[in-house]
Order: C-alpha cells, then structure tokens, then sequence
C-alpha cells in the first residue's frame, strides 16, 4: 500500500498534462476520466479504474437537442473523446466500457422527463473492440414490443457483455467466480472483441 502511495504521489495530479490536445470538461467526471489517463500513462499497473457521472435522473424538463439531457450527454461524450484523444496509442491496451444502472421510459412521463426504465444501452470503446455497430438485438418501440407497455424490452444482460470483456481483454477464466450466480458462457457473449 506504501508503494501504491508513493507512486501515486510521484504522479503528481497538478502537473499533470493532456496529450494531443485532449481537452477535459471541467466537470467531475471530466477530472476523473484525466485522473484515470493520468493512472494509465504513470504505469502504476492499473488494469481497472472506476469513473461514474451522476444527473441521469432526468424525471422533468428532460428535453432533447438543448435541456439537461443533453447537457449530461455533453460532458459525457466530451469527457470520453478526451480520454481517448489523450491516451492515443495506449487506447490499444484500454476497454472503455459505460452502462447505467436503470433505463429511461420509452415516452415521456406528464412532466416532460422520463421515468426510471427497465432497459438501457452500454457502450464499449477501444482496445480490440469491435466498434462502429450496433451488438445485440433490437426490441422495438411499438407498443407490443415494449416491456409491461412503457420501457425498452432487455435483450442482453449487462453481464454477458462484462464476462466478455473479463474474459477477452483482461484473461480471466474463472468467470463463476467473477460473477456469482450467473452462468457467463461465450456462446452468449455479443463479439465484441
């Protein structure tokens, strides 16, 4: 823990400087994400960093081009391109991989948001990701198709794509151990990477 400290200090967080003319929001998670480069590029042997972005709840005036929704998507995209911009060639090496812990309801709600929603998306980026598309399956937005009428039906459980990544990019086999009680199998697992 004492080695972990003094490498981390010897980083120095206040010098530190983005590459490629990354530009980082200055937002929270914009900061995290620099910290995380930051990690990656001083070789402390990070192989999994942890980033989360709060202000999802968007239950009223959620709105679409303009509003807090975008405003969210924003520094969230923003953030993710620096992070790539500034890592480079070393985004050979690194999964980026995003989910939220609830969906949004497929329509808006009476106070012009969405409510908390049965499915979402993950976005997988880098590394040997196999990028530009679309992995899995779409449920549909009619009525029929829509789980319990109102959300986005799940097609995919967040953990085939975690198991996936786990086992492809990080090595790991023992993935009963990893995820308790699910039964990850590749025949499962979406090609991804």
């Amino acid at each position: 823990m004492f080695d972990a400290v003094k490498m981390l200090r010897a980083a120095n967080p206040q010098r530190y400087l983005p590459q490629n003319s990354a530009e980082y929001p200055r937002s929270q998670f914009g900061t995290r994400l620099l910290q995380i480069a930051q990690l990656i590029k001083a070789n402390v042997g990070l192989e999994i960093a942890f980033a989360d972005v709060g202000g999802w709840d968007t239950h009223v005036n959620q709105g679409s081009s303009t509003g807090q929704l975008a405003q969210r998507l924003d520094d969230f995209s923003r953030s993710i391109a620096a992070l790539v911009t500034d890592l480079g060639d070393k985004m050979d090496d690194v999964v980026i991989l995003t989910m939220s812990e609830f969906g949004r309801m497929a329509k808006e709600n009476g106070n012009r948001g969405t409510d908390h929603g049965h499915a979402g998306a993950l976005f997988v980026i880098g590394g040997h990701v196999k990028g530009g598309k679309v992995h899995g399956k779409w449920p549909g937005l009619e009525q029929e198709q829509l789980y319990e009428g109102r959300d986005l039906a799940l097609t995919t459980d967040f953990r085939s794509v975690f198991a996936e990544i786990v086992q492809d990019h990080l090595g790991a086999r023992a993935l009963d151990r990893i995820f308790p009680g699910f039964a990850a199998s590749p025949r499962d697992f979406l090609g991804i990477t």
